[in-house]
């Protein structure tokens, strides 16, 4: 048998405009973070921060111990764990890539570089999704500048244009610790200390852009009885008018998901398209108000002056640190292709 070859890697260029293709989305993901802040926290802190590589090799032992994840071939500490987010994204950008034929780029808001790029005309441009995966923890203070929301704002009145909000989960934000301790006992992964809080700049955004949607907890889904296999979504198919949940009957498993929780009791203007079944076997104060699902995927169809669509679904969903489905990848040729 043949070997295959990986296409061939860039790094530090500058990015090269795609060219506007009739009924070719062109699809670009901007990661909220700070690399280096990130990368740059004291791992002696216990909340608030990404796991080090070596607590990942610990807990996930042996799947990290081969040679190519050693310190010769790859970075350690923090910085490793930020590109596993990389790396995991891979897979979404290939199915999007095939069914699109161009690219899908990737920005960061501040890179490893410490170049810092905030959302502007140089992104949007060339943009027709913008995917923003809010994974910058609330202590780095990211906001969105008045100068993107405009560019935004402005970049939303073209027709044809999807804005995919991403914030990730919320957990521990209360300073009651017993009510910490459940949570975690609740998503039990041993990754995830007790406080972990994501997306102020995807919040700041929200604000801005009048979405009247916060990210609460780190819920973790229920399984298919008897597997192993997440259980399906309970999807409202006839609100769907995008058809992006046509064929889609699960995303991916992650243990720690958020709930898109509405701020307003008009929901004329944004319909939740799909609710995630939680596991009920571990208590949860989310669960123990009565809950049992949360909200996973929301649309926003195109109002007033917003010509453009505006859509929330976790960041994770698409990645792959915990695995993926033919349900998922059909999710995101769903969304690579939307009219």
């Amino acid at each position: 048998m043949s070997t295959v070859i990986q296409t061939p890697r860039t790094y530090n260029q500058n990015h090269v405009a795609r060219q506007y293709t009739p009924g070719k989305r062109r699809v670009s993901i901007y990661w909220t973070w700070s690399y280096p802040w990130e990368a740059n926290r004291d791992v002696a802190e216990m909340d608030n921060r990404f796991s080090t590589m070596t607590e990942v090799r610990r807990v996930t032992w042996p799947a990290y111990e081969t040679p190519e994840w050693d310190a010769k071939n790859f970075l350690q500490g923090i910085a490793g764990t930020l590109e596993l987010f990389h790396r995991s994204a891979l897979g979404f950008q290939k199915a999007a890539g095939e069914v699109t034929g161009h690219p899908v780029a990737v920005f960061q808001r501040v890179d490893q570089a410490g170049y810092k790029l905030p959302i502007d005309e140089r992104i949007l441009v060339d943009t027709d999704t913008l995917m923003v995966f809010g994974l910058d923890h609330l202590p780095s203070e990211q906001e969105a500048a008045p100068e993107e929301i405009a560019a935004i704002r402005e970049w939303l009145g073209r027709e044809g244009t999807c804005l995919l909000l991403g914030p990730h989960h919320d957990v521990g934000f209360t300073s009651d610790m017993k009510q910490r301790q459940m949570e975690y006992l609740h998503h039990g992964d041993p990754l995830v200390p007790r406080q972990q809080r994501f997306s102020q700049y995807t919040r700041s955004l929200m604000k801005a852009l009048d979405v009247p949607v916060i990210n609460k907890f780190g819920l973790r889904p229920a399984l298919a009885k008897g597997t192993r296999e997440i259980a399906p979504l309970t999807t409202v198919k006839d609100m769907d008018k995008l058809g992006l949940l046509n064929g889609v009957s699960t995303f991916n498993f992650h243990p720690h998901l958020p709930h898109y929780a509405l701020t307003t009791d008009d929901t004329s203007s944004i319909h939740v398209l799909a609710r995630q079944p939680i596991d009920l076997t571990r208590p949860h104060p989310f669960t123990e108000t009565g809950n049992t699902e949360f909200n996973a995927f929301i649309w926003m169809p195109p109002k007033d002056d917003r010509a453009g669509n505006i859509l929330l679904a976790d960041s994770t969903i698409f990645t792959t640190l915990f695995g993926g489905t033919d349900s998922l990848e059909k999710f995101w040729k769903n969304l690579a292709t939307m009219n």
